[in-house]
């Protein structure tokens, strides 16, 4: 119950893929909103603030054209105020306040208020909702307001003849259409970061489910593997040229390889079972036969003994060629390094042979010229080729003659191994480097084979990313070929001197 309540909570790939495009979405959006809302703002602002100006400039100078005093008073600014104005020559300037300035604040959101030198009200269009003070020049600011901020300006107005100070202007923008569109962006905005915020989580998901749907294939065949790994179940070919479909084509690889290693062991035990039971009820038979009457009958004793003793030799066989498969399983961990001069090693196997049977005629051809380097341990090459001439001995028949060749190719040394006996025929040569596979199990079976040489064989010259091949005729006897790669001349053999485990043991297949 424990490790139930502390599992983590399972969440989609595609829910994640959503989410996080939604989050990526939202915040590049946010970035690029914020940039143009502040962009945005600002401009508007500025407006605000330049058309402040304008109106502080023209009303300012307007009122400087008073002649009768040097302290403007509340008939004078409505008098000038509602003076029109001529356009300057040469320029466009005037032609703006053709009309009287008094006019432009009716329906404006401007509040102007007009100030004599003793800072006393004289004019004004509207409400002022700050105070005036007075000031030696240009003033435009942002004050807090009840709701919002106001932007105000202030400036001191001159006599143009006498340069006397003669007021003040104050105008106060509330600054309420800014206000307004400023909300009615913010607004925009919001509904902008939403709509990218569901567009892509819902775009994001289904395009995770377009592009993950060979997970889902993968999770199905997994989970179907996983009750019956024997069954023959794959990931659905995708039509597609991507990272996933070369995932898909790797596990189904995997699963085929798997699969056969499943056979094959399945096999093995059942091979390996089989080849025990044998021996083992010969044992059986003859010790419970020499433990009721055998033991005081000599001739019992000698029949009995000798056939335990071979059995028990045969299982002992049949369990080091075990060893040496399972071994051979491992060259490319703990071999990998081991080079050989093949010619050495070629010529020793054909001596011993020539020594070891002297009614077989046994032939080199050694068109290599100089003793090449290959990648492989010694005594695993030494191996292999017994496996291979004792196999030739076993199926020469009357044709007592062995061919062995030596040559090499552009990158690798070739082998061929050759007897004129038995032969192969076509059905049976696919299945020679089978674990426990014999040709006529009758008669091997007699010449002490257990099945298991030409699979250590080829195990160990794959191991070393070498080739092993066979040609046969039934009748004209068999040719075995294998290849190793050569190592390059710079390179110094490694393996040669270490001690043979396997020079004076005869390998059976």
């Amino acid at each position: 119950m424990e490790n139930e309540q502390t599992k983590p909570k399972f969440v989609s790939l595609k829910v994640k893929w959503a989410l996080g495009t939604a989050v990526g979405s939202l915040l590049i959006s946010l970035v690029v909103v914020t940039v143009l809302f502040g962009s945005f703002t600002r401009d508007l602002l500025h407006q605000e603030r330049r058309a402040l100006k304008d109106n502080l400039v023209t009303i300012s100078r307007q009122l400087g054209e008073v002649t009768t005093s040097n302290n403007l008073t509340s008939q004078q600014v409505n008098d000038l105020l509602q003076k029109r104005t001529a356009p300057l020559k040469g320029t466009d300037a005037g032609k703006v306040y053709q009309r009287p300035v008094i006019q432009g604040f009716s329906n404006s959101h401007l509040v102007v208020g007009i100030y004599n030198r003793d800072q006393h009200l004289v004019f004004t269009t509207g409400q002022l909702k700050k105070p005036f003070h007075a000031v030696k020049d240009e003033q435009i600011k942002l004050v807090a307001g009840r709701h919002h901020k106001v932007l105000v300006g202030r400036i001191p107005v001159y006599n143009h003849q006498t340069q006397r100070l003669t007021g003040y202007l104050q105008i106060e923008n509330n600054l309420n259409n800014y206000y307004q569109r400023y909300q009615r962006l913010l607004l925009i905005s919001g509904l902008a970061l939403t709509l990218v915020v569901i567009a892509s989580g819902l775009l994001g998901y289904g395009l995770s489910y377009l592009i993950l749907r060979p997970l889902d294939d993968i999770q199905t065949t997994i989970l179907a593997l996983r009750d019956d790994p024997t069954k023959n179940q794959r990931v659905p070919e995708l039509n597609r040229h991507d990272e996933l479909a070369e995932l898909s084509q790797i596990f189904n690889a995997m699963l085929d390889r798997m699969q056969r290693y499943i056979e094959q062991q399945s096999q093995f035990v059942g091979d390996v079972s089989h080849e025990l039971r044998t021996p083992v009820a010969i044992i059986q038979g003859h010790m419970q036969m020499l433990q009721r009457w055998g033991k005081d009958d000599p001739q019992v004793l000698e029949e009995s003994i000798p056939a335990v003793i071979a059995e028990t030799n045969r299982m002992n066989s049949l369990v080091q060629e075990m060893l040496d498969l399972s071994r051979a399983e491992q060259v490319e961990l703990n071999f990998h390094d081991a080079t050989t001069p093949v010619r050495e090693v070629v010529h020793q196997v054909y001596n011993n042979f020539k020594m070891i049977h002297p009614d077989f005629e046994f032939m080199l051809d050694d068109d290599l010229r100089h003793d090449e380097v290959v990648k492989i341990y010694r005594d695993h090459l030494e191996q292999i080729l017994i496996i291979l001439c004792d196999n030739a001995v076993k199926y020469s028949g009357e044709q007592k003659r062995i061919h062995l060749s030596l040559s090499r190719n552009l990158q690798a040394v070739e082998i061929g191994v050759q007897d004129f006996g038995e032969g192969i025929s076509p059905a049976e040569l696919s299945k020679v480097f089978d674990r426990f596979y014999r040709v006529d199990k009758a008669r091997s079976r007699k010449k002490g084979g257990n099945g298991l040489g030409l699979a250590i064989a080829k195990r160990l010259i794959e191991g070393y990313h070498g080739t092993i091949t066979v040609e046969s005729q039934v009748g004209s006897g068999s040719l075995f070929r294998l290849t190793l790669p050569i190592v390059p001349t710079n390179t110094t053999p490694k393996g040669a001197g270490k001690g043979r485990k396997h020079h004076d043991k005869k390998e059976h297949s």
